[in-house]
C-alpha cells in the first residue's frame, strides 16, 4: 500500500478528481450567478406589481382586492407560458423532486419565465426546484460539448451542488443532500468509452467535486448578495431535560399538520387536472391563491423566507391561534400552488409554515423556548414535505442559529420521522403529470 508521501499513481482517485476542480468552480459560480440573475429580475417585477402599480392606481398594495387581482393575473400569465412556451415550461412540478434528470435546453426559457412570475407574483413557492433544474440542464448540455468524456451524472451532481450551495450560502447543505442521494442510489458505471466516473469509491471521493462546486456557488452568493438565513431569535444555550420532550412534541405536531397537506396533495392535483387547458387551470389556481392571500395577509405571500424573519422580529405579534392560522394558510397555499402547476419549489414556504407553528407553540406554552419551538416546527414540517432528514435537520439548525440546538433536534427528529416514513410523499409519480396541452394525458413536454 502506498504511503502518505508517495505520489498518486495514474489510476488513483486524486488523478481522476483533480481535472474536475476547474469545471466544478465554473459550474458553481455559474449556478450562483443564474440564481442571482433570476432572483433579481423577480425582485424588480415584484416591486412593480406590489409597490409602484398600487401607488399609481391609488389602491392598497396588500388590500384584499389587489392581492386577488394580481394572483389571478399571475395565474393566467403562467398558464399562457405553460401552454405556449417550448416544452411547456418543463414537467408538471407535482411530479418533480429537488434533483431530477436534465431537461432539454429548449425548455429552459419558458421555465425561467414561469419561475420569475411565481416569485414576483406572490405565489407561495420558492425558486429551488426550477433553478436547480435549469442549472442541471445547462451544465449537462455545455459539459457534454466541452468535456465529453465526463459522464452526465457528474455534471448533474456539480450543478445540483453548486445551486444548493448558492441557495443556502454554504456548501454543507449540498454535501448533506448528495450524501443522502448517494446512500439511496447505487453508483452507476460509466458508459463505454468514457472511462471511470470520477468520484466512484469512498463517499468523500464522490463528494469532492460537488463540494468544490457548492463552495464556489456559496462564496459567489455570499460575495454578491450576502444572504442571511438565521432568524433574529434569542440564543438557545441553556439545555433542560424537559426540552427533549417539548422538542419531540412540537416536531411531531409539525409533521402531523403537514401530512394533512401531503394527503390532500394528490386529490387537489387530480381535481385541477380535470381542467385540461393550462390557462384555465392556472388562472383558477391563481384565484384560489389570491383568496388565501387575502385571508392570511402579506405574511402568507411569496416564498416565505423574508416573511418568516418578519415573524421572528415580532414573536409576540400574534396569538397562538393567529400563528397557527398563518401556518395553515401557508400550507394550503403551498399545496394549491403545486397542485395547479405553478413552477416553484416547496422548501421555503414549508419553512414558513413550520416556523409559524413553532411560534404558535411558544405563544400557547410560554415556557417553551421560542427558538427551540421554531426550529422544531420547521424540522417537523420539512420532514413531512421533503422526506429528507438531512435537509430538515440542517435548515432547522441554521434558522435556530445555535449549536446547542443540534443534539435536541437530532432527538426530536426521531419520533417525527416515524410519523412520516412509509407514508405518501408530496411528490407524485410521473404518470400523474398534468397532460401536455394538445397531447392528451401524460407528462408535460420536456
Amino acid at each position: 500500500m502506498a504511503t502518505a508521501t508517495e505520489a498518486p499513481t495514474a489510476g488513483s482517485p486524486a488523478r481522476a478528481l483533480l481535472p474536475l476542480v476547474v469545471p466544478a468552480v465554473v459550474v458553481g459560480v455559474g449556478s450562483s450567478l443564474l440564481l442571482i440573475l433570476l432572483s433579481g429580475l423577480a425582485n424588480r417585477v415584484q416591486e412593480l406589481l406590489w409597490r409602484h402599480l398600487p401607488g399609481w392606481l391609488g389602491v392598497g398594495a396588500y388590500s384584499a382586492g389587489w392581492v386577488i387581482l394580481v394572483l389571478t393575473c399571475i395565474g393566467a400569465l403562467s398558464g399562457l407560458v405553460v401552454w405556449k412556451a417550448p416544452g411547456h415550461a418543463g414537467p408538471d412540478p407535482a411530479t418533480t423532486g429537488l434533483v431530477d434528470p436534465p431537461l432539454a435546453p429548449g425548455v429552459l426559457p419558458g421555465l425561467a419565465l414561469a419561475v420569475v412570475l411565481t416569485l414576483a407574483g406572490g405565489v407561495s413557492l420558492g425558486p429551488e426546484n426550477p433553478i436547480i433544474a435549469t442549472n442541471i440542464a445547462l451544465a449537462c448540455w455545455l459539459g457534454a460539448r466541452v468535456m465529453g468524456r465526463v459522464p452526465a451524472p457528474v455534471w448533474l451532481a456539480l450543478a445540483a451542488a453548486g445551486t444548493v450551495g448558492a441557495l443556502f450560502g454554504t456548501p454543507v447543505a449540498a454535501a448533506l443532500i448528495l450524501s443522502e442521494s448517494f446512500a439511496s442510489k447505487p453508483a452507476q458505471p460509466s458508459a463505454p468509452g468514457q472511462g471511470s466516473v470520477p468520484g466512484q469509491g469512498s463517499l468523500w471521493d464522490k463528494l469532492f467535486a460537488p463540494l468544490v462546486a457548492a463552495g464556489a456557488g456559496a462564496m459567489t452568493t455570499q460575495l454578491i448578495s450576502h444572504p442571511e438565513f438565521a432568524m433574529p431569535l434569542p440564543t438557545y444555550d441553556s439545555v433542560r431535560w424537559v426540552d427533549l420532550l417539548t422538542a419531540a412534541l412540537v416536531a411531531s405536531l409539525g409533521a402531523v399538520v403537514a401530512m394533512v397537506a401531503v394527503y390532500a396533495f394528490p386529490l387537489l392535483h387530480r381535481a385541477f387536472n380535470r381542467l385540461r387547458q393550462p390557462v384555465v387551470r392556472l388562472t383558477l389556481g391563481g384565484l384560489v391563491l389570491g383568496l388565501l392571500g387575502a385571508l392570511g395577509g402579506k405574511d402568507t405571500l411569496f416564498k416565505g423566507l423574508s416573511q418568516v424573519k418578519d415573524l421572528a422580529e415580532h414573536p409576540d405579534g400574534h396569538s397562538a391561534a393567529g400563528f397557527a392560522g398563518l401556518a395553515l394558510v401557508r400550507l394550503a397555499a403551498l399545496t394549491f400552488a403545486s397542485s395547479a402547476g405553478f413552477r416553484g419549489g416547496r422548501i421555503f414556504p414549508a419553512v414558513f409554515a413550520g416556523a409559524a407553528l413553532g411560534f404558535a407553540a411558544h405563544a400557547l406554552v410560554s415556557t417553551i423556548p421560542v427558538t427551540l419551538a421554531v426550529a422544531c416546527g420547521v424540522l417537523g414540517v420539512l420532514l413531512a414535505v421533503t422526506r429528507s432528514g438531512w435537509v430538515s435537520l440542517f435548515t432547522a439548525a441554521v434558522l435556530g442559529g445555535g449549536s446547542a440546538l443540534l443534539p435536541i433536534l437530532c432527538v426530536a427528529l426521531l419520533p417525527a420521522w416515524l410519523l412520516v416514513t412509509g407514508r405518501p410523499e408530496m411528490e407524485l409519480p410521473k404518470s400523474a403529470a398534468a397532460p401536455a396541452p394538445g397531447h392528451g394525458p401524460g407528462p408535460s413536454g420536456t
